[in-house]
């Protein structure tokens, strides 16, 4: 599938095509990518940011992986797949972005990169062991930019596995 790299205010765009803007000091760079092994598909999104960030970008990329951290918190075998998107928003919410936050939370993983179920609101499929899903908040700021994080999140016996190796704390280049 295809890859996503968006920066600037294009990052406040979820799926953003490609342009001709460079990146640029002080830009927002999303960059959503996967893989495909053994047939199995693989999700991963990364927000990161070029200088040093100021305080409302901080503000920002601390909520959205606050809200990542709580959806995944939220999986568990016989739990709704939308109680993942309900701790997500929550947690957006405390942060007074859950307005900004305009897709699901996530979606299934197998031999396609989008399968049920859906992590979105009110979604009553029931995740159950051995399910692969995505958890991917995202907050979108139109004419600023955006922050998503995802992860690839295996549901375990002993709860919610991230199969994702990538870092999420060092997201800051100078």
């Amino acid at each position: 599938f295809r890859s996503i790299v968006t920066s600037g205010a294009r990052s406040a765009l979820p799926h953003a095509r490609p342009s001709r803007k460079l990146l640029e000091k002080f830009d927002l760079v999303i960059i959503d990518v996967g893989a495909i092994v053994d047939g199995y598909v693989a999700d991963m999104t990364r927000t990161i940011f070029l200088g040093k960030p100021d305080n409302r970008v901080r503000r920002l990329y601390g909520a959205v992986l606050n809200a990542q951290e709580q959806g995944i918190e939220a999986l568990a075998d016989g739990v709704f797949a939308g109680q993942a998107d309900t701790a997500a928003r929550r947690a957006l919410k405390r942060h007074r972005l859950d307005k900004y936050f305009t897709h699901s939370t996530g979606h299934g993983l197998g031999m396609e990169v989008h399968e049920a179920p859906r992590l979105g609101q009110n979604d009553k499929s029931k995740l159950a062991v051995g399910s692969v899903v995505t958890v991917e908040p995202g907050v979108y700021l139109e004419g600023f930019g955006g922050v998503r994080i995802e992860d690839t999140i295996l549901v375990g016996p002993d709860g919610p596995e991230i199969l994702t190796l990538s870092t999420k704390t060092d997201w800051i280049r100078d």
